[in-house]
């Protein structure tokens, strides 16, 4: 027989299945559950004239399908966690792997690293010394931003350079 968990997990579902089955079900009658299957079950009786068996019955029915839909859904659940887990470590794995690379490319090439980096790091300064300025200077801010697309081009050939054949197929 169903059990007052079960009801009461989800109540505002089963009163309005209630209600759908046995229209003769007010808000009041369904309000009177209070965790008091028997008491659920009797005023249900009362109202509808329906047996005791035939509604436990519907009560078991419903907590059957209930069961059935929580399940599918920590399967589906469950199933998303996995494949979270296995894109985090398919991801991490792939940094990882770039990390080594671009640690191993420093060690081969630490002049041009340095310079890349240098670069770069001018290029990001360049970039927010043009997003702080005044608007009203638009026509060296547009000089500038070509001049740093060029370097950004000139730096992004470098390091395209620096990046071995092997790593360039990926």
């Amino acid at each position: 027989m169903i059990n007052q968990q079960v009801l009461a997990g989800n109540w505002d579902e089963v009163k309005g299945k209630l209600k759908e089955k046995w229209g003769k079900l007010t808000d009041d009658d369904v309000r009177v559950f209070n965790g008091n299957v028997d008491q659920l079950i009797g005023r249900i009786q009362q109202k509808t004239g329906e047996s005791r068996e035939a509604i436990e019955h519907y009560l078991d029915k419903m907590a059957d399908e209930g069961s059935k839909i929580l399940s599918g859904v920590r399967e589906r659940v469950e199933q998303a966690a996995s494949q979270a887990g296995d894109t985090m470590r398919e991801g991490y794995d792939s940094l990882r792997d770039g990390y080594s690379e671009a640690e191993r490319m420093v060690q081969d090439r630490p002049g041009q690293s340095i310079a890349v980096a240098f670069g770069l790091g001018v290029l990001a300064g360049l970039g927010a010394a043009i997003l702080l300025r005044d608007r009203s200077q638009h026509a060296r801010i547009s000089q500038a931003r070509s001049t740093t697309e060029q370097l950004g081009r000139h730096l992004m050939d470098a390091m395209h350079s620096m990046i071995p054949e092997s790593m360039k197929s990926r």
